[in-house]
């Protein structure tokens, strides 16, 4: 990866939806090159071009980050079983007070209890929830600083 390629991402980054032949234009190089290099970035896994809806327009009341205190030797377990559910779009393994955290969006807060209790809270190994809700996003950005 050189500094072409970071250009490009970072283009994309602004602007999901920047043509090729737009790319090209903004960093001074031909179409071509533009399409060469996101196929590699894209085939080497460096960038995903993905579209993100916003859960709020679409329905989705309860957005809520999950920290989850877990036994010791089952974190990668857990986190690969919540990582398998549809509510969940973002899973990680941590240190600090919890193990694993998760992203998940419901559509109601009763959805969203039954979640907890009937899926994650039932996982085996888990052994402490601690919900925090999003209230209000004041920024949503997907991707790095480059």
């Amino acid at each position: 990866m050189d500094n072409l390629d970071i250009k490009i991402i970072s283009l994309l980054q602004d602007d999901g939806t920047a043509t090729n032949a737009g790319i090209a234009r903004e960093i001074g190089v031909s179409e071509e090159t533009v399409r060469r290099r996101l196929k590699r970035l894209m085939q080497d896994k460096y960038i995903e071009v993905v579209a993100i809806p916003d859960p709020k327009k679409l329905g989705y009341e309860s957005e809520v980050l999950i920290g989850v205190q877990v036994d010791a030797n089952r974190i990668d377990e857990v986190a690969e079983k919540i990582a398998e559910m549809d509510e969940v779009n973002w899973v990680s393994v941590t240190t600090g007070s919890f193990d694993v955290f998760a992203w998940a969006t419901l559509k109601t807060s009763e959805e969203l209890s039954t979640f907890l209790r009937t899926k994650v809270g039932m996982i085996s190994g888990v052994r402490k929830m601690e919900t925090f809700i999003n209230l209000a996003i004041k920024k949503r950005r997907y991707g790095i600083s480059i």
